[in-house]
C-alpha cells in the first residue's frame, strides 16, 4: 500500500467517527456488565463506549438484568449526558428507558392531535386523583374521574380506563388524563339509544337515582325518568324518602316520553296490582273496620281503611247529634272504627258509618207548656218563698171565672 492510500484509508476512517451529541439516538453493542449492574456499551460509528445504568434500562424492578440482555446485543439509545473529560477518554451516559419513553409520548401525541383516547391501568392513588401508567406517567384530577363525585378512589386501583387526553407535555413529562369525559360520552350514546326504544305504555326496571320532594328520579340506562311523588304508591306518600332509597332496582311503567327535550314520566303504582281489586275479596257491607281520616270536606269524611281505598263517611252518618262540618268532631288522620254501609268497587266507592257504631240517644219526655211549669212549680212553692198564699192563688181564679160570666 503506498502512503497515498494509507493516508486516504485514513481520513476515510475518521470521516465515519460520527460526532455523539446529548438527545441523540444511537446504537450501542453490550460489551459487558460491571458490578452495580450497568451495562457497558460501544457506540457504533464514533469508537467510544457508553455507560446504561440499571434504572435506565427496560428491565423491571428486581429482574436480573443478564437475564434479558446479553453480550453482543444491538439496541438503540438515547444519549443523556457526557461522562468525564476527553483528555480522560470521556464517554457517555446513555438511556434505553427514556428512549422508549419518548417513542411512547410522540405516540400520545399523534393520538391527541388525532382526537383518539388511550387506555391504562391505574398504578396509585395519590391525593387529587389517580396515577396510571400509559408507557409514560399519567394523572387523572379527582374532578375527571366520573361525572359524579367518587369518595373513596382506591376502587379505581388496578383498573384499566379508557382515558381522554385533556394536556400533554413531554419536555416536562405532563400527560393530564379524563376518565369523566369518557364516561359523559358513553351515557350520552345510551341515553339516546335508550329514547329512541322507550315507549308509553312499556314496563322496564330502574334504579332509584336521586329523591326530591316531589319524587323519584329513576335511572333507565342512560336517562333518568321522573315518578312524581303521585305515582309512587296508591296511597298517599308525603316523602318519596319514607318509601324508596336511593339505589333501589324498581319495576315502572312509562306514562310518556319526550325525545327532544330527554323527558321520561314513569309510575311505579301503575306496576303494582289496583288496591280495588281485592276490595270485594276483603270488605263486606256491614262490616265494622278500623281506618285513617284522611281528608275533611264540606260534606263528609273520606277514610282510607286499606292501601290506596278510601270511603266517604257522609256527614249525616257521623253522629246522631247536629253537626255543622265533621271537623267539629274528626280530625285528619285520626284513627277510627266505622261500618260499611256499601261496597262498590268497580265505580271505586264505599259508603261508611260512623253513627251506626254509636247508640243511639233515647228520646226525652215531652216537656210540659211552660205556663203551666210556672203555675206548678209557683203552686208547689213554701209560701214565704214566692210572696203568695194559696188563698190569693184560689181567688184570683174564682175571680177570673166570676168576670168570664
Amino acid at each position: 500500500m503506498s502512503e497515498a492510500d494509507s493516508k486516504k484509508d485514513l481520513l476515510e476512517a475518521l470521516n465515519s467517527v460520527s460526532e455523539v451529541k446529548i438527545g441523540n439516538v444511537v446504537k450501542g453493542e453490550v460489551l459487558a456488565f460491571d458490578d452495580d449492574k450497568q451495562v457497558i456499551v460501544g457506540i457504533e460509528g464514533t469508537g467510544v463506549e457508553g455507560v446504561v445504568p440499571f434504572k435506565e434500562l427496560s428491565v423491571k424492578p428486581g429482574e436480573d438484568v443478564t437475564n434479558q440482555i446479553k453480550v453482543g446485543d444491538v439496541f438503540d439509545l438515547v444519549v443523556i449526558s457526557k461522562i468525564g473529560s476527553d483528555k480522560e477518554g470521556g464517554s457517555y451516559l446513555l438511556s434505553q428507558r427514556r428512549l422508549e419513553a419518548r417513542k411512547v409520548w410522540d405516540e400520545i401525541e399523534k393520538k391527541y392531535e388525532a382526537g383518539e383516547t388511550i387506555s391504562a391501568p391505574v398504578t396509585q392513588v395519590v391525593k387529587g386523583g389517580l396515577v396510571v401508567d400509559a408507557g409514560v406517567r399519567g394523572f387523572i384530577p379527582a374532578s375527571m374521574i366520573e361525572d359524579h363525585y367518587v369518595e373513596d378512589l382506591n376502587q379505581f386501583k388496578g383498573q384499566t380506563l379508557e382515558l381522554k387526553i385533556i394536556e400533554i407535555e413531554p419536555s416536562e413529562n405532563r400527560l393530564i388524563l379524563s376518565h369523566k369525559e369518557i364516561v359523559k360520552a358513553a351515557r350520552e350514546a345510551k341515553k339516546v339509544e335508550t329514547l329512541a326504544k322507550l315507549a308509553a305504555g312499556d314496563v322496564v326496571e330502574g334504579k332509584v337515582a336521586r329523591l326530591t320532594n316531589f319524587g323519584a328520579f329513576v335511572d333507565l340506562g342512560g336517562v333518568d325518568g321522573l315518578v312524581h311523588v303521585s305515582e309512587i304508591a296508591f296511597e298517599r306518600v308525603d316523602k318519596p324518602s319514607d318509601v324508596l332509597k336511593v339505589g333501589q332496582e324498581v319495576k315502572v311503567k312509562v306514562l310518556s316520553v319526550d325525545p327532544d327535550k330527554e323527558r321520561v314520566s314513569l309510575s311505579i303504582k301503575q306496576t303494582l296490582p289496583q288496591p280495588w281489586d281485592q276490595v270485594s275479596e276483603k270488605i263486606a257491607e256491614g262490616d265494622v273496620i278500623e281506618g285513617t281520616v284522611k281528608r275533611l270536606t264540606s260534606f263528609g269524611a273520606f277514610v282510607e281503611v286499606l292501601p290506596g281505598v278510601e270511603g266517604l263517611v257522609h256527614i249525616s252518618q257521623i253522629s246522631h247529634k247536629h253537626i255543622a262540618t265533621p271537623n267539629e268532631v274528626l280530625t285528619s288522620g285520626e284513627k277510627i272504627k266505622v261500618k260499611v254501609l256499601s261496597v262498590h268497587p268497580e265505580q271505586h266507592r264505599l259508603g261508611l258509618s260512623i253513627k251506626a257504631l254509636e247508640e243511639k240517644p233515647v228520646a226525652g219526655e215531652t216537656k210540659k207548656p211552660a205556663v203551666k211549669k210556672a203555675e206548678s212549680s209557683v203552686a208547689n212553692e213554701p209560701e214565704e218563698s214566692t210572696g203568695f198564699t194559696l188563698g190569693d192563688l184560689v181567688g184570683n181564679e174564682l175571680k177570673n171565672k166570676d168576670d168570664q160570666e
